[in-house]
């Protein structure tokens, strides 16, 4: 069995950044990349908001350049989906693919939050193509676009108020007929001229022609008939899922299943096991803020690891 002083479990922005600095310490980090390595941020086309690129950077290259840094001072990676961890005792056991088997004194999770989808046809091939799940990453692409967003909570409701800064117009469809947002953030979206309804609709598919998303086709719930609303920019707004099912209830969670870390530092409830990125992040979730997260989980694992880092869950609860 492989022994490491520090797993990383995960490798967007968060994970990454993480494998930079405990590398740099001389951690040598043993990452596991996941079944999607490079994170969400591999889904997109132009990232023009990390700081640094200032006539922006494809994704998958901002991701390919983390992990070449990383990789550079001495991280080490291995592909595969963590199917099981033992946070129970010291040193914790991982374990990667059902039966590679790993020890590590100190873990970093950063294993994200998958953007709920809609799962109907067209809408994974046009991902990055004018389908997307973040406003604040992509909106500025749709300027003078007709954008619609799917969902009836906070969340879209406030993307949807957002993209108008760019859209043409816009609409919101949702599949039942009263929205789930809070009476303040309905009451925003109804005042803006931008927006139009197209309520009690459920999504059907997404239309696409010449590689780009040409409009959303709807079916109305009280007459079973479908249309299509014409679109170029699709934005799902629908929820996201943190990926921490593989941890067991080993791990203090809130309600939705985000890791709860202490607010000072990257420390969860376990002694010896951090968490950065989207996995304990249900606000902002962004490649910088995600990135930033991951710096203060290398830098407190270097203190834990020499002895000198203050684990007191106490401070997260009260």
């Amino acid at each position: 069995m492989a022994h490491h002083r520090v797993m990383i479990l995960g490798t967007g922005p968060a994970g990454l950044t993480a494998a930079i600095y405990a590398a740099r310490a001389n951690l040598v980090p043993f990452v596991v990349e996941g079944n999607e390595p490079g994170g969400q941020l591999t889904l997109t086309t132009e990232v023009e908001n990390f700081p640094g690129f200032p006539d922006g950077i494809l994704g998958p290259n901002l991701m390919e350049n983390l992990r070449a840094q990383a990789a550079r001072f001495g991280a080490h990676f291995q592909e595969g989906w963590v199917t099981r961890v033992d946070l129970s005792r010291q040193p914790f056991t991982v374990t990667v693919n059902e039966n590679d088997t790993h020890e590590a004194d100190a873990v970093i999770i950063s294993t994200g939050a998958s953007a709920k989808l809609l799962e109907i046809p067209g809408e994974s091939e046009m991902i990055g193509h004018g389908v997307s799940t973040c406003a604040t990453c992509d909106g500025f692409f749709f300027r003078n676009k007709r954008i619609v967003v799917v969902g009836g909570g906070d969340s879209a409701m406030e993307e949807a108020t957002y993209l108008t800064r760019f859209a043409s117009e816009l609409t919101i469809v949702h599949r039942r007929s009263t929205l789930r947002a809070s009476k303040v953030m309905q009451d925003r979206a109804h005042q803006d001229e931008k927006i139009r309804w197209a309520l009690d609709c459920t999504p059907v598919s997404v239309r696409s022609e010449n590689n780009q998303v040409r409009g959303l086709e709807v079916r109305d719930n009280k007459t079973g008939k479908t249309k299509i609303i014409e679109t170029e920019g699709l934005f799902v707004s629908i929820g996201h899922r943190p990926n921490t099912e593989f941890l067991g209830g080993q791990l203090q969670l809130d309600p939705v299943g985000y890791i709860l870390t202490n607010p000072r530092n990257s420390a969860t409830s376990v002694k010896g096991v951090f968490a950065c990125g989207d996995v304990m992040d249900p606000h902002y979730r962004q490649a910088v803020t995600a990135a930033g997260s991951g710096c203060r989980a290398a830098m407190d694992v270097e203190k834990y690891l020499e002895g000198a880092f203050v684990h007191d869950w106490s401070m997260a609860l009260g």
